[in-house]
C-alpha cells in the first residue's frame, strides 16, 4: 500500500478534527494537538471495524471519514471513562 505525503496530511487532520470534536462531545474540551489526532486516528480504527458490522454508513468522502472517526472517538473516550471509573458524566 503506498501513502502519499497528501494522503499522511489527510489522516491527520481527520483525526485532529475527530479528536477534537469527540474530546467537546465527552469532556467539553480538547486534548491538545497529538492527544486530539490520536484519539481521532484509533476512533477511525473502531468505527471502521464496527459501523459496518451494524449496517450503518454515514456521508461520503473526507466527510465520512470524520463523522465515522468521530463516532469511533467518542465511543472509545466513553469505554476509557467507564474503565476508569472516574470523572464526572
Amino acid at each position: 500500500m503506498y501513502l502519499s505525503g497528501e494522503s499522511i496530511l489527510v489522516i491527520l487532520l481527520v483525526g485532529l478534527v475527530a479528536g477534537w470534536l469527540a474530546g467537546k462531545i465527552v469532556r467539553g474540551t480538547g486534548f491538545g494537538l497529538i492527544g486530539d489526532i490520536a484519539i481521532g486516528i484509533v476512533g477511525a480504527f473502531i468505527a471502521t471495524w464496527l459501523l459496518p458490522r451494524l449496517g450503518i454508513s454515514l456521508g461520503v468522502g473526507v466527510v465520512r471519514a470524520i463523522i465515522n472517526s468521530t463516532i469511533g472517538a467518542v465511543l472509545l473516550l466513553l469505554i476509557i471513562r467507564l474503565v476508569r471509573g472516574g470523572g464526572r458524566w
